[in-house]
């Protein structure tokens, strides 16, 4: 049975904001600001009296309507009644002129977990935001869909920091939103005046359907707290010049190319006898970004055990399989001179060993020694057992 958890949100409300004084807020949010009754954060904050005076919103827009990478334009949201500064798109940063004539600013977003969904950045932004202004920053807390027990991957290099890694830290990372914006705080030398509003009833072990929350989709191709497990291994292949299935019922989930043949390549990682995962060979057709429309054979990724299921290095055996397959179809995509898997995994390293052929356990060792300390450094920022 799922476990009664209340978010930040949630909490507040409960409290009758006994947490927050302050009355001219700014809001860095996006749709999945709700409480468990649905109600939008914008509505609840104004029924107890809150001056809303803007709101800002990450990658997707405010209501999670934009597709991954577009611009999105600041505005006036005539349903709220309120200017809305988009954070994505000429602005990563809260304009310092807006927030300073605030008396806060909240932050309540749904994350997923993983390094390079670019919340966390528009997060790390927020706090450096407060800092200069030298206002209070309230985080609502919400869950880490995909607990806060497993950490995963490569830490990111300084050399490779970007919009899609923001900060030194592995590509699962264990944290909630809360304890995140500690962990920027103190690590970035921000020193902003930071409030986490807690999770009630949440446990770091939990995964989100362990709790009575609902899931709401926090970007239009990660549609289930499933597909943000898978996503942690498969979004590097954006890297690639391979499909990861966006405009399917299974984004994220479904791989391929025109020029696989899902049969053979379903056989040759069935070899491989991973944990926690099946592989069913299929055919798709893509209706958004690389192959759109066109036919492509691949697999879909089923997971058996989540326990036992490790998304960034099947996803590792994966790419390393299909390279070595169709040596002459696979391409590392570029984005200017930059290679952008590099981006995404946090160094040029695992690229290079993949062309080596080294194998997936060779790389994993390779960061394990600076994994293994972060997990013992962040144990600091926990806020829950």
């Amino acid at each position: 049975m799922p476990v009664f958890v209340e978010s930040g949100l949630d909490h507040l409300v409960k409290s009758k904001f006994k947490d927050i004084y302050e009355e001219r807020i700014g809001l860095v949010i996006n749709h999945t600001a709700l409480t468990k009754n649905l109600d939008f954060i914008i509505d609840v904050f104004r029924k107890f009296g809150k001056d809303v005076r803007v709101a800002f919103s990450p990658e997707h827009g405010l209501m999670g309507d934009f597709p991954d990478g577009v611009k999105v334009k600041s505005y006036f949201n005539k349903d709220f009644n309120i200017d809305v500064y988009s954070l994505y798109g000429y602005r990563y940063e809260p304009p310092l002129h807006v927030i300073k004539d605030l008396d806060a600013v909240i932050y309540d977003i749904q994350d997923v977990g993983v390094r390079w969904y670019t919340f966390i950045s528009t997060l790390y932004y927020t706090v450096k935001s407060c800092s200069k202004a030298g206002i209070k920053l309230y985080v609502l807390d919400r869950p880490n869909p995909v607990t806060g027990v497993k950490i995963e991957g490569p830490i990111l290099e300084d050399d490779f920091k970007s919009f899609v890694g923001i900060f030194n830290i592995p590509v699962r990372y264990g944290l909630t939103p809360g304890e995140l914006a500690y962990l920027y705080n103190v690590e970035a030398n921000f020193n902003a005046d930071i409030n986490v509003i807690r999770l009630v009833g949440w446990k770091r072990k939990m995964w989100f359907d362990d709790t009575d929350l609902f899931w709401i989709p926090p970007s239009p191709n990660i549609p289930t707290f499933i597909t943000s497990l898978v996503y942690i291994g498969t979004c590097l292949f954006e890297g690639i010049n391979i499909s990861t299935g966006r405009g399917t019922t299974k984004p994220f989930e479904y791989i391929g190319a025109p020029w696989i043949s899902p049969k053979k390549l379903v056989s040759e990682l069935n070899k491989l006898n991973l944990n926690g995962v099946m592989f069913r060979p299929i055919y798709f057709r893509p209706f958004a970004s690389k192959y759109s429309g066109e036919k492509c054979g691949g697999i879909h990724i089923i997971i058996t055990d989540r326990e036992k299921f490790k998304p960034l290095e099947t996803s590792l055996h994966i790419i390393s399989t299909i390279r070595k397959m169709y040596s002459n179809k696979f391409e590392w995509r570029r984005v200017g001179e930059e290679y952008w898997f590099d981006k995404l995994i946090g160094n040029s390293y695992v690229r290079k060993m993949i062309e080596e052929e080294s194998s997936v356990d060779d790389i994993k060792d390779k960061w394990m020694k600076d994994l293994n300390r972060f997990k013992e450094k962040v144990k600091k920022y926990f806020l829950y057992t």
